[in-house]
């Protein structure tokens, strides 16, 4: 179907009588039911997408806080045993050393979790105030944040990999802590949180109870 005629720099597909298809991309006219491509749903805007939005974080946020306080890692030897956090493995790993790998594990599971936390909350709240950022900062923000989100993973792979190598039966054995199971659900509810956003609320000029109906 061909789109004749440019739009304004400032017009929304919404503006100009469209409705594009979320799971793949066709654009139809203002009404249409169901994609016939795809079969999804159309809507032009998702009246319930800040609510998923705000659950989803806030499950992540209650997650990744005892992520932190908990052991991500737990070490047994003949002689000793010992356990670590995420930021307290760090810093082991920069008194032995090995700097560049506590920097990728302190930006990977404290800078960009934290970077995400804030910037999806940004996100939701500059919906109800536009005026905090330009609607193509914001959208690129949420790009940011969409590309982000899968390196967040990093500390889980570390910590799976080492349970999966290391089990010398009672000479050595590694296995995750408790935090490894609350990162990892952090991690999910936060990508699940920036999927819910409907990010063509960024568009919307003024996006009041009203505008939020399909």
């Amino acid at each position: 179907m061909a789109i004749t005629g440019a739009l304004e720099p400032t017009q929304t597909a919404r503006d100009a009588g469209l409705v594009a298809c979320r799971r793949c991309a066709r654009v139809w006219p203002m009404g249409t039911d169901a994609c016939a491509r795809c079969g999804a749903r159309l809507i032009s805007r998702d009246p319930k997408s800040l609510q998923r939005v705000w659950g989803w974080w806030l499950a992540g946020l209650m997650c990744y806080i005892p992520a932190n306080l908990y052991p991500m890692l737990e070490t047994k030897t003949l002689l000793s045993k010992s356990s670590s956090t995420i930021v307290g493995g760090a810093i082991d790993l920069i008194h032995h050393g090995s700097i560049g790998i506590a920097i990728i594990i302190l930006v990977a599971s404290v800078v960009i979790p934290v970077a995400k936390f804030l910037s999806v909350a940004f996100l939701a709240l500059s919906v109800r105030n536009p005026d905090l950022l330009p609607a193509r900062h914001r959208h690129g923000l949420f790009e940011f944040v969409e590309y982000v989100g899968r390196w967040s993973m990093i500390d889980v792979f570390v910590v799976a990999i080492l349970s999966s190598l290391v089990q010398l039966n009672v000479v050595a054995t590694i296995k995750p802590g408790p935090a490894s199971l609350t990162f990892a659900l952090s991690v999910i509810f936060t990508m699940l949180s920036a999927q819910s956003f409907d990010s063509r609320l960024l568009w919307d000029k003024d996006s009041g109870p009203a505008k939020d109906v399909a």
